[in-house]
């Protein structure tokens, strides 16, 4: 069985995309929520610093859309030369 690469692209970048978007917007409305989870995503993300404003939320969502879709298209793409080179 093969992956549709495109559409594991995309169902990776909506879930990582959509997990750091309510991450975020719950850190604005509870204070401290996910503070050390965006704080991770600090480390890997140039030009986000993990404050509390709709700015870095749209900012972390964009890179993990981003993050979400390369890592899925390649994920896909390798597993399906493996399972055409073991097949």
């Amino acid at each position: 069985m093969r992956f549709d690469i495109k559409a594991l692209a995309l169902a990776c970048a909506i879930l990582w995309g959509g997990a750091t978007f309510l991450v975020g917007v719950a850190n604005l409305t509870f204070a401290g929520y996910g503070q050390r989870f965006l704080e991770v995503l600090s480390s890997f993300y140039p030009g986000y610093h993990a404050t509390r404003s709709i700015g870095e939320v749209v900012i972390v969502t964009l890179y993990a859309v981003a993050d979400g879709l390369i890592g899925g298209f390649v994920f896909g793409w390798l597993y399906n030369r493996w399972v055409r080179s073991a097949a």
